[in-house]
């Protein structure tokens, strides 16, 4: 097995890991109050006690973001490729129910929670998700990436429609997803983010077209108006001095941070092009933007990651977050990038 594509890929799952537990404090908050905890610089805290959802949450713990993903992984690697909706539902919901009964508060989405109670109540899966916009398909779809190369593009496009299926089955939501596979696909096989730019908003302009249309967002335009956006104010490829704060006042204003993809997908792409090629980094601007911080951190952490290898996280915040939440990884790359060479 190729060793860089091996480190890559693991980079992107701990990326994906370390942006959201690094974004866990401060979602659902105001963005003046996540600049508050975290512009001094980025570190792992816990849950503080003004979060709605993750109150005296450990430091380094993931949130949904994390687990849904690796439960993708784990039905993409024991399905040989293929997520079988049912066992899709049975799992999600089964964490869900897990995780209430320890107290968390931090739960399944609307659209996911909607879409995979219709399945177990006899729906047909390639129903389910026709008003599924919000991000769920995309904050999970990191794993679809490992395991599908870039090109054919249509074949990638083809495994995010599969895997988001269920419960978000329209052009919004298959568009966002598309736009962070295409980025960490292009990554594990050696491209720079910058370079894998171009491609993530051609995934995002062909999956768009993809399922039912609730509504009417160009996401993939919309990355390109947020990466415009950042671009236009930082100097040198790098944030002005006030540690980037005025910039991400524009991106939580004229992007948006809430869990609608249209907002929190292109959020993710311009605090990554922000982090001029820097993991780390990108999760802390997302972390500091609050709204829907943990899930815009771990999308931005996952594709910056999957462009530089596990060498561009700090490694003692990466085994915070793996000894915490009992993560093992290893394996499920092995399984992912077996499917990869596969197809």
């Amino acid at each position: 097995m190729d060793a860089s594509r091996h480190d890559r890929a693991l980079a992107a799952l701990l990326g994906l890991a370390v942006g959201d537990a690094l974004g866990m404090p401060t979602q659902e908050l105001s963005r003046a109050r996540a600049e508050q905890l975290l512009g001094a610089g980025p570190v792992l805290l816990e849950g503080p006690a003004d979060n709605p959802v993750c109150p005296g949450l450990a430091a380094g713990s993931v949130t949904d973001d994390t687990a849904q993903a690796l439960l993708l992984a784990r039905l993409l690697v024991d399905g040989h490729g293929r997520v079988d909706p049912h066992d899709l539902a049975d799992r999600l919901l089964g964490w869900e129910t897990a995780m209430a009964a320890r107290g968390s508060l931090d739960l399944l989405g609307p659209s996911t929670k909607a879409a995979l109670l219709a399945v177990r109540g006899g729906a047909d899966p390639a129903t389910t998700g026709r008003a599924g916009t919000t991000n769920g398909a995309a904050m999970r779809v990191a794993p679809v990436g490992v395991a599908t190369p870039p090109e054919p593009l249509a074949a990638l496009v083809d495994a995010v429609v599969a895997a988001g299926q269920v419960t978000h089955d329209t052009g919004t939501a298959h568009a966002g997803a598309a736009a962070v596979a295409a980025v960490v696909a292009a990554g594990v096989d050696g491209a720079a983010f910058d370079a894998a730019l171009p491609l993530a908003v051609r995934a995002a302009r062909e999956a768009g077209l993809r399922g039912a249309r609730p509504d009417d967002q160009d996401v993939a335009g919309r990355i390109e108006a947020a990466l415009a956006l950042v671009r236009s104010g930082a100097r040198g490829g790098r944030p002005a001095a006030d540690g980037g704060s005025a910039l991400l006042d524009a991106v939580a204003t004229r992007v948006g941070t809430t869990l609608a993809t249209h907002e929190s997908v292109p959020a993710a792409f311009a605090v990554a092009a922000l982090a001029a090629g820097d993991p780390w980094r990108a999760a802390w601007f997302g972390a500091r933007l609050g709204g829907d911080a943990d899930t815009v951190a771990a999308m931005a952490g996952a594709c910056v990651a999957a462009c530089t290898g596990t060498a561009a996280l700090p490694p003692d915040v990466v085994a915070q977050v793996v000894a915490v939440n009992g993560l093992d990884l290893g394996p499920l790359v092995e399984g992912l990038l077996a499917l990869r060479a596969a197809r």
